[in-house]
């Protein structure tokens, strides 16, 4: 059984394997993204208090004492990532992305992380079994709430999930579906740029490098991968909707589901607000 998740991802990944990685920042230049990062930091809390109408502190812990079990699905382009990151900014909620883990553990030569690799070198797919294990893993560092983005993105991924949480005795509390007109996520994938080592993503309009084609963090050159382009993304999202409407429908049948549609991040932000302060105090 093969996980599908990574299977747009094989070409960076063997690129970041490829790469010598250890590129060295200057300490003038390291001070300078520290400060930027803070100063987007503080504009991005500014513009979620906007959207928001109102501040918000930080929430730690949910109403009924339990930690939040999550996961976040949407279509490629969605903003999955923008909106975990929006999250945490407002919820004591520690994100897990299944290609961060995946690449940490390639990058570390974790045991896990080598059959990872000799899987992405020979051009083959990473088995669903070997992602399982790693977020096993990973989630079983974080003590409080937690959610999930990146996997599963198929229904026999879906399951065997399900069966590592019951097992460990944390199933999950809520799926959130985000959904977004097509026309608005072409228009993202279209001016999307990737640092690959990281999975940094960038969008030209509504999130861009500092320096143009520069990642902001180590100033290494961002890539367009050749894929990002109308005919492409409309045959991944047929292949997504293909794959992920039976997903969906598992987790409707649990009553976990929870879909948000709205055409942009801040109309969506509000409204995964408050679906989650209803459930911190």
């Amino acid at each position: 059984m093969l996980g599908r998740f990574i299977s747009q991802n094989n070409g960076g990944l063997r690129q970041t394997l490829g790469r010598n990685n250890g590129a060295r920042v200057g300490a003038a230049s390291r001070c300078q993204s520290s400060l930027s990062s803070s100063a987007t930091a503080a504009a991005d809390e500014s513009a979620d208090s906007v959207a928001l109408g109102r501040p918000s502190p930080l929430r730690h812990r949910t109403r009924d004492g339990v930690p939040l079990r999550m996961l976040i699905l949407g279509a490629p382009g969605a903003g999955k990532g923008t909106q975990s990151s929006r999250i945490r900014k407002h919820f004591d909620i520690t994100a897990v992305s299944s290609g961060d883990v995946l690449r940490r553990n390639i990058a570390e030569q974790t045991p896990s992380g080598l059959l990872a690799k000799e899987a992405v070198a020979r051009g083959d797919l990473v088995s669903d079994d070997l992602i399982v294990s790693l977020i096993e893993s990973e989630l079983g560092t974080i003590a409080g709430s937690w959610l999930l983005d990146g996997f599963p993105r198929t229904l026999p991924q879906a399951q065997a999930l399900d069966s590592m949480l019951l097992a460990t005795n944390q199933p999950l509390s809520t799926v959130v579906n985000l959904v977004v007109p097509e026309d608005t996520i072409l228009n993202r994938i279209v001016e999307r740029y990737v640092h690959v080592p990281s999975g940094r993503v960038y969008n030209l309009t509504y999130n861009p490098p500092r320096v143009p084609g520069v990642d902001d963090v180590t100033g290494e050159p961002l890539e367009h991968r050749p894929d990002d382009n109308p005919e492409s993304f409309r045959r991944r999202l047929k292949q997504y909707h293909a794959v992920t409407e039976p997903l969906l429908e598992y987790y409707a049948a649990k009553g976990v589901l929870t879909s948000l549609a709205g055409p942009t991040s801040d109309v969506i932000f509000p409204q995964l607000y408050d679906y989650l302060d209803d459930k911190f105090e």
